[in-house]
This record gives C-alpha cells, sequence and structure tokens, in this order.
C-alpha cells in the first residue's frame, strides 16, 4: 500500500491574525527537542502502518518555512528508511511568501523539498489587507520568484469572490496569476467560517460578499480560463498542468491512508482515525510519557469511511467508482448513493453516470457542498 506522511510544524515567529496557531507563536524552539519528539512520533506511526511505500511527505502547520532546513533534511532521511519511497517522491513544503521565508527556500530545496506552496492568496494590496496578511503584493511576487528559481515545482493560492470583487476584477486577476507560469493553482472561494473574525464583521454587516449568481458566473470563469491555459481542474479548487497534480492531497481526496505526526495532525490508516494533542507543551508531554503524540485513536466504522471516501471522492474530476468502493468497504455499491437523487441530478445535468462510475458535471461543481448532502445514501450519513 502507498501512504502519504503529514509533518505539523506548530510554530509561528509573527503573531498573525489570520492563523489559527497564533497561540503558538514562540520567541525562541527548542529544536533539538522538536527533532526527537518528532522523530519518536514518526516511528511510532511506522509500527502502526506497517511497510507501505511513502508516496509524499508534507510540511505544514503554523510557519513551516522557518523550519530549521537541517531539521526538514534529517525528517524527509528518517522518512525514507522508515517507509521505502515511491519513485518521484512528492515532498512539499507551504510557505508564506515573506522576505524572511523566501531567503530559506534554497536551504530547504537542498534539504531535499521539491515543491513549495505559497500562500499568496490575493494580488491586490487592500484584499491582502483584509483577509489579514502579513505581506504585499510586491513582497509576495518577489517569493514566488525566488521560489521558482529554487524549487521544480511551485504552487500558490488565490481567495476570490471577495467583498466588493467584481467579475472583470477577477478575471484581470487571475489572467495575471496564470501568467506566472506555475504548474498548479489552488483557487478558493471566499467563505465565512463560524467563530472567526470574518464572521463577527460580516454578521456585523461590515462587509458584503458577491451575490450567488456572481459567484457562480466566477467560478465557471475560473474553470474555463485554468483550462484554456492548460491547468484544468482535477478538484473543486484546484488546477494543474497535467502530471502536476498535487499527489499527497490526492491521497486525501482519493481516501487512502496518511499519517500525520506533530501537534494537532490528524491521520487515516488501516481503518483507524488518529488525533494528535493539539498544543505544543501536551504533545511533548505524551511523546515523553508515550513515545507518541496521539490524543486519540478512533475505529472507523465501514459506513463512516464509505461516507467520507464519497464526500471527497466526488470533489475531484475523475469521481468515484462505486463497485471499487463498495468492494474496500463491504458495502452493496446501491447501497452508497440515493439512486433516485443521482438519477433526479443526472436528467438535470448536474451529474454523469457510467456503469458503476458517478462524477459530478462542471454545472454541478458550482453547487458542490449541496449535491453532496443529497446524493450521499442517507443510511451512510446516519451511521457514519
Amino acid at each position: 500500500m502507498s501512504l502519504a506522511l503529514y509533518i505539523h510544524w506548530p510554530f509561528c515567529l509573527k503573531k498573525c491574525p489570520y492563523c489559527d496557531f497564533n497561540s503558538h507563536v514562540r520567541d525562541g524552539v527548542d529544536v533539538e527537542a522538536w527533532e526527537s519528539a518528532l522523530l519518536a512520533d514518526m516511528a511510532h506511526e511506522r509500527e502502526a502502518t506497517g511497510p507501505d511505500t511513502l508516496g509524499s511527505i508534507f510540511f505544514g502547520g503554523g510557519t513551516p518555512s522557518l523550519m530549521p532546513p537541517a531539521l526538514v533534511e534529517r525528517l524527509i532521511a528518517e522518512a525514507t528508511r522508515l517507509w521505502p519511497a515511491q519513485p518521484g517522491l512528492e515532498i512539499t513544503l507551504e510557505a508564506n511568501p515573506s522576505s524572511v521565508e523566501a531567503s530559506k527556500f534554497a536551504d530547504l530545496a537542498r534539504a531535499g523539498v521539491n515543491r513549495v506552496s505559497l500562500g499568496l492568496q490575493a494580488l491586490n494590496d487592500d484584499a491582502l489587507q483584509f483577509l489579514g496578511r502579513l505581506h504585499d503584493v510586491r513582497e509576495g511576487l518577489a517569493a514566488l520568484d525566488v521560489a521558482q528559481k529554487a524549487f521544480g515545482r511551485v504552487s500558490f493560492d488565490l481567495i476570490y469572490t471577495r467583498p466588493g470583487q467584481s467579475v472583470h476584477q477577477w478575471r484581470a486577476e487571475l489572467e495575471q496569476a496564470l501568467s506566472f507560469g506555475t504548474g498548479h493553482l489552488s483557487l478558493y472561494q471566499l467563505t465565512i467560517e463560524p467563530g472567526t473574525r470574518f464572521a463577527t464583521d460580516y454578521r456585523l454587516g461590515r462587509f458584503e460578499l458577491p451575490d450567488e449568481e456572481v459567484s457562480a458566473e466566477m467560478f465557471a470563469l475560473t474553470r474555463t480560463m485554468t483550462a484554456l491555459a492548460g491547468l484544468p481542474a482535477y478538484e473543486i479548487s484546484n488546477h494543474a498542468r497535467p502530471g502536476e497534480e498535487s499527489r499527497h492531497n490526492l491521497t486525501y481526496w482519493r481516501y487512502q491512508d496518511y499519517v500525520g505526526i506533530g501537534p494537532g495532525a490528524h491521520g487515516r490508516r488501516r481503518g483507524f482515525a488518529t488525533q494528535r494533542h493539539k498544543k505544543p507543551e501536551n504533545f511533548l508531554a505524551a511523546v515523553e510519557r508515550n513515545q507518541h503524540g496521539l490524543s486519540e485513536t478512533r475505529a472507523l466504522d465501514p459506513a463512516e469511511c464509505a461516507a467520507e471516501a464519497l464526500m471527497m471522492g466526488l470533489r475531484l474530476t475523475e469521481g468515484v467508482d462505486l463497485a471499487a468502493m463498495g468492494q474496500r468497504f463491504g458495502i452493496a455499491p446501491d447501497a452508497l448513493i440515493d439512486g433516485r437523487k443521482a438519477a433526479l441530478y443526472a436528467d438535470l445535468g448536474f451529474v454523469e453516470r457510467d456503469g458503476s462510475h458517478v462524477t459530478v458535471t462542471e454545472s454541478g461543481m458550482v453547487l458542490l457542498d449541496s449535491l453532496l448532502g443529497e446524493l450521499v445514501a442517507p443510511g451512510l450519513m446516519t451511521e457514519g
């Protein structure tokens, strides 16, 4: 079997209003202690997975691009010692597009990182300020230039359907983004998550989002422009030149095994869901006590696995094969989706069925969140 490894580095060296890990800002980090803890956590996962092959490594979390390159190199070396690496092992690191982080890109590439994902988020200074980013467009594009010189593969993300943004403005911004020639783009519509600053401001009427019709037009424009530029959508928000899709993220969306190490990391392996202690100090204490940072290991019911696999797989342009999924989870293919509703949405042009293969169409993708709740069989949702 193949698996993906996610390594969560929780620390931010600058307080960022957009970051979920503000409480993890530290003036200094004991690198030796963290190296020992992460290596022990990784060794525990190797015992749980057995000798699977390793398809990808992803460094994420707070500000992983500020990890010492020597630590990154050590973790990569140990991972590939524990699990045989597949040819062309993808090693991605998330980075904020700041000059401080960009200064480490060359060293991180020498440490073994071969793909970087940059959080540009916007090519407009007012938008970046609204989103709470610490960089401006000039600094972000300078970091992108450094990244393209240091790494073989570069991706960056943008957020659209921002307050006051028009279709014309998004077209111009996306044209600029495509002009940089990266092989991968992650393009997300702005969503309001409960409990965030955005949610409070939105409730108080401090900003308005584009209406559903404008948002749908922006989505369709995004799919058309990226396809014409040679980066078609392979997932609802992700676009890539053929062969440059994120191998790591495809592992999630295809519901294959992945292990997560480090504070707050989640995992799915061999029918179990895993969760690590989120607070760094609690994670370190757990590793010292147990030789791993797990806070929970929970057996997954086949129906829950099937529901999750459907919810993830239908995000992909390739869709899902119900026969293969049914065999995998021991559930009859016809019991995986609501056949009556699937037929209805097929008639409406939102879903396509070819034998046991189900895909969401271009017109259906704009309604994906609603469709998922309708297509997955009620029994799976109840049991899962």
